[in-house]
C-alpha cells in the first residue's frame, strides 16, 4: 500500500446535471480521506458520455465545489479531451489480442444474454468472429474465468468472476465513444491515483477495472467504496430520481449534514461555524470505520 506521503486521491463527477447531495457525499469523503492522510485531491470531469452531458453542468459543479472549499490540488482534467490516450490503450489491447470487434445491437444482447441481477451477461456471440453480413459496432475485451478479488477499505474482501457475472465487456462503444471502464483506468494511471474513494454504486465495476489494469500493466489503487445516499423508496439519489441540486447559500449547514451522513458525529455547534473551522475539525477527526460494510444509507 502506498505511504501516506504519496497519497493521491480524486473526485470524478459526470456533468449530467448539477451536483446533488449524493455526489457531495462522495466529494467530501474522498477529500477528507486525502487530506487526513496529508495527500493530494484532484478533480476530474468525466464528460466522456457526451450525449448525457448537460451544457454548463461541469462549470456549475466546479463552482459548487469551490463554494464548499473543495479545490483541486492540480488542474482539472476533462475526459472529453483525452480521446488520444484512450486510443493508445485500445491499440495496446488490440496488439495483445485481448479485444475483438462486436456487431451485436442492444436488442440482440437483451434477447440472448443471461440476466444476473441488474447486469446483462454478454453471451460471447462475436467472440470467435463476426457473422457474415454483419458490421463491427463496438470493441469488447475478452475475459477469462479467473475470479478478480480485492480488499475494499470499507466493504471488505470483494470478488467477481467476470466470465459468469459480466461476460466480455465493452471498451469502445458502437457510437465511437470510449467506455467508462477503459477511460477511468487510463486516467487514474495518468494522474498517478493511489486511492479511489467513491460511491458503492461503482463497487461492481471495480473488478473490470482491475482486469484492465492488469492487461495494461498499470498499478491498482487502494479502493474505498462509501455508502450511497438513498431516498425513502430505497432509490439512489440521482438526476433520474429528481435529486435536488446542492444550494450554495448555506454551505456550512450542508457540510455539517454531509459529515453527519458519513457517520462522523460532528459537534452540534459546528453547524453554525465558519466552513474553514468545520473542515479543520473534519480533517482531524475523519474516521471511515462507522461506514464499514454499509453500501447504502437513507437520508
Amino acid at each position: 500500500m502506498p505511504s501516506q506521503s504519496q497519497y493521491r486521491g480524486r473526485f470524478a463527477p459526470s456533468p449530467t446535471g448539477p451536483l446533488h447531495f449524493g455526489s457531495l457525499v462522495a466529494a467530501v469523503g474522498s477529500y477528507l480521506d486525502a487530506k487526513h492522510h496529508h495527500g493530494k485531491w484532484l478533480v476530474r470531469i468525466e464528460d466522456l458520455d457526451t450525449p448525457r452531458c448537460m451544457p454548463g453542468a461541469a462549470d456549475d459543479i466546479l463552482h459548487t465545489l469551490a463554494a464548499f472549499g473543495l479545490h483541486s490540488d492540480e488542474p482539472v482534467i476533462y475526459q472529453s479531451r483525452r480521446t488520444a490516450a484512450y486510443e493508445v490503450a485500445l491499440r495496446k489491447l488490440q496488439a495483445l489480442g485481448t479485444v475483438y470487434p462486436c456487431c451485436c445491437t442492444r436488442k440482440e444482447i437483451a434477447d440472448s444474454a443471461l440476466q444476473l441481477g441488474d447486469e446483462l451477461v454478454y453471451p460471447g456471440t462475436c467472440r470467435n468472429g463476426i457473422a457474415s453480413g454483419k458490421t463491427a459496432r463496438a470493441w469488447r475485451v475478452r475475459v477469462n474465468d479467473a475470479r478478480i478479488g480485492f480488499n475494499d477499505q470499507l466493504q471488505g474482501n470483494m470478488s467477481q468472476e467476470l466470465a459468469s457475472e459480466v461476460g466480455d465487456f465493452v471498451v469502445k462503444r458502437a457510437d465511437g465513444l470510449f467506455a467508462y471502464q477503459l477511460a477511468v483506468v487510463v486516467d487514474d494511471a495518468c494522474q498517478d491515483i493511489t486511492h479511489v474513494v467513491r460511491g458503492a454504486d461503482l463497487l461492481a465495476s471495480t473488478p473490470r477495472q482491475i482486469y484492465l489494469q492488469r492487461l495494461l500493466e498499470l498499478d491498482t489503487p487502494v479502493y474505498m467504496h462509501l455508502p450511497v445516499a438513498v431516498n425513502t423508496q430505497g432509490e439512489k439519489l440521482s438526476k433520474q430520481t429528481l435529486a435536488q441540486p446542492i444550494e450554495r447559500n448555506n454551505t456550512a449547514s450542508t457540510l455539517f449534514d454531509t459529515l453527519a451522513f458519513l457517520q462522523q458525529q460532528p459537534p452540534a455547534e459546528l453547524r453554525y461555524s465558519a466552513i474553514e473551522r468545520i473542515w479543520m475539525w473534519a480533517m482531524a477527526n475523519w474516521q471511515p470505520g462507522p461506514l464499514r460494510h454499509r453500501q447504502q444509507l437513507m437520508l
